[in-house]
């Protein structure tokens, strides 16, 4: 029976969440099921993903529930759906969304209404389960994508991504295109030492310039250790975790958004997260060990679900507790140690976060809509 889906993802920038976007049209093709994926019409990268080609691109301003093609079907959100969405479900509708964050201290009631809600981790079903909403029985692991990875070398590019809802970024971002051309573009090389990276959104969710506060002066004691920041992010963004990093001088490099991410993740020792509570998941973790990498993160969910404590990296405690001590003894270890631990010899633990694990999660997801459409 054909099942009329359709995915909804307004996000202008390229995150976790449109990289879930895209498996998930995969992972519903894989099963027989095609979709309609509604994006903002100034989101360019989603031609640049690998979607299935049975997936349908529409870009619209706004929309509404009146404005959903052919019969009743299946709505997902990529987060909440707004009243105009939800009102769906008086049109025969199944409407669900994706929670991409944890609810625990704030978002719940963004949630109401929907008739189910997937989770992505366990820290994110807990958070939904408290809150009394209708989350799905269990948690939509993501999956270690990196098809949209190349061969190329990694060149510095902008690390700014501008938000153009805000005067100043529409101002800057305007102007930045007429000086990028005269700034230099380095090609990365890994430095003489132990590599530290970075490999994410600089986004305030990841609480970075609050983390560096705290491991900035212990990574400042350490002159063979350096840190590679690959990924962009707002102008406030970035400037407080300039600011952060002042103790570190050049041993801190700013890359910018890449895509060639095997080469990223090849090209460090270390991935580092950034701190805990507000994470729904992580994919760079998830990604960063299906490459080899391994993890350093704060001994909290979600990495307590997605790292194997001295086997895909390293737990430490949350610096915000002992002002970066642990992290501190973490670092000599680290440095005494021949080589960093190989994750990808944890084979158990990755085909959790395999594209067949995740087309299998969402087998009795796809029954449970056709049976509830009828």
């Amino acid at each position: 029976m054909t099942m009329n889906v359709v995915q909804i993802n307004f996000q202008r920038h390229l995150g976790g969440g449109e990289v879930y976007t895209a498996f998930l049209c995969r992972a519903l093709a894989q099963l027989g099921v095609t979709t309609r994926l509604f994006i903002h019409p100034e989101a360019g990268f989603w031609h640049g993903l690998p979607l299935p080609v049975t997936t349908e691109l529409i870009p619209v301003a706004e929309l509404t529930a009146a404005m959903l093609p052919g019969s009743p079907g299946w709505l997902i959100g990529h987060g909440p759906l707004p009243e105009s969405l939800l009102s769906a479900r008086m049109i025969g509708w199944l409407v669900t969304a994706i929670a991409h964050m944890p609810v625990q201290d704030q978002g719940a009631a963004n949630f109401a209404g929907h008739d189910r809600i997937f989770a992505v981790s366990g820290w994110v079903l807990d958070g939904l389960r408290a809150a009394g909403l209708p989350a799905w029985e269990t948690p939509f692991y993501g999956v270690a994508d990196l098809l949209r990875s190349g061969g190329n070398d990694l060149y510095r590019t902008s690390c700014y991504a501008w938000d153009q809802r805000k005067g100043r970024d529409r101002l800057l971002g305007w102007m930045e295109p007429l000086v990028e051309p005269l700034r230099s573009h380095p090609r990365y090389e890994r430095q003489h030492g132990l590599t530290l990276g970075i490999v994410s959104r600089l986004t305030p969710i990841k609480q970075f310039p609050r983390l560096f506060s705290l491991l900035a002066p212990v990574l400042a004691k350490q002159p063979d250790i350096h840190l590679e920041i690959f990924g962009s992010g707002g102008y406030a963004s970035v400037r407080d975790l300039r600011q952060a990093l002042v103790p570190l001088g050049s041993r801190v490099r700013f890359w910018g958004q890449q895509r060639e991410m095997t080469k990223v993740y090849d090209g460090i020792d270390y991935l580092l997260t950034g701190l805990p509570e507000k994470e729904a998941l992580g994919l760079n973790v998830i990604e960063a060990q299906s490459c080899g990498t391994p993890v350093l993160a704060p001994a909290a969910p979600p990495f307590t679900e997605t790292v194997v404590d001295g086997h895909t990296g390293f737990l430490y405690r949350d610096p915000r507790q002992d002002g970066g001590a642990d992290f501190d003894g973490l670092l000599s270890r680290l440095q005494a140690l021949p080589e960093p631990p190989d994750p990808r010899l944890a084979v158990e633990h990755l085909a959790r976060f395999s594209f067949n694990a995740f087309v299998e999660r969402l087998r009795p997801a796809v029954v449970w809509a056709r049976t509830a459409l009828g």
